[in-house]
Order: C-alpha cells, then sequence, then structure tokens
C-alpha cells in the first residue's frame, strides 16, 4: 500500500514569514498539532508542532505575536513521497522517532501521513504498535 492512499491529504500550511501566532490559531481552529512551515514559492522549508511553540516561544518570552516562524520552527524535518510504501514510512517514522512525516511532491506538501493514519489500517497493526513503541522508547521530537 502507499502512503498516498492513507496520508491525511487536507493539509493547512503557513508561511516561514508568519507571526507565530497566526500557526497557533490555524492549528487550534483544525484540531492540528503540527503545520508545514513553506516558503514564497509553496516548498516545504519546515515543521512548527504545539511543542514548538511553547518551548521556543513562549517559554522563551518571545511575543507570538512579532516572532516569525522560520525562528521556531523544525528544519531539517524527514519527508516522504506520496508513492513511498507504507511501511517504509513507518520504518523511517520509527528509526527518526517522529509520530508525523510531511508528504512532498516537487518539495511541496501535498499531505501529512501520521501514525494515526497507519494505526487505522488493521493490515498495518504490527507496524503501528512497533511504530509507538520505537518513538515511545526514546522521544527526541515531534
Amino acid at each position: 500500500m502507499k502512503v498516498a492512499e492513507i496520508m491525511s491529504a487536507h493539509i493547512v500550511t503557513v508561511n516561514q514569514t508568519d507571526p507565530v501566532a497566526a500557526a497557533a490559531r490555524l492549528m487550534k481552529r483544525h484540531n492540528l498539532g503540527a503545520l508545514p512551515v513553506c516558503d514564497d514559492s509553496g516548498k516545504l522549508r519546515g515543521l512548527v508542532t504545539d511543542r514548538d511553540i511553547v518551548t521556543r516561544c513562549v517559554a522563551m518570552d518571545y511575543d507570538p505575536a512579532d516572532t516569525p516562524l522560520k525562528e521556531i520552527m523544525t528544519r531539517g524535518i524527514l519527508t516522504c513521497r506520496g508513492s513511498d510504501d507504507v511501511r517504509q514510512a513507518a520504518s523511517l517514522m520509527a528509526r527518526e522517532q517522529v509520530r508525523r512525516v510531511p508528504v512532498t511532491e516537487d518539495g511541496r506538501p501535498v499531505g501529512m501521513v501520521s501514525l494515526a493514519d497507519i494505526a487505522r489500517r488493521s493490515s498495518f497493526a504490527m507496524e503501528a504498535a512497533s511504530l509507538l513503541g520505537d518513538i515511545s522508547a526514546n522521544v527526541r521530537r515531534g
């Protein structure tokens, strides 16, 4: 099965120059824990999570209304393609201990695949259980 078959295709993105407060409002409105951060051409440049907002902005006493996302976003994020096999994506997520991975085509986000997306498919129950165990064993990021 391919990632495109299970990913969340409805994604909300933000621009790297948007203020942190705008991303937080979008997260609340859409009930999301992470947003892909893009440049003006729509290319993926990073990911901002609710944890990034708390630890890299609020806890540092930065003003969320005046701080651009590029200052707090997570850079160098992992991505996969819609044509990738779900088991490959799960293996990548487990190895890097992340719960979600943006799906890109030509450097632009087209979806997001998460542990929940994998777990919802009974055919991937073992991968989901293993993935959760790997992520929980030594939590590093996202």
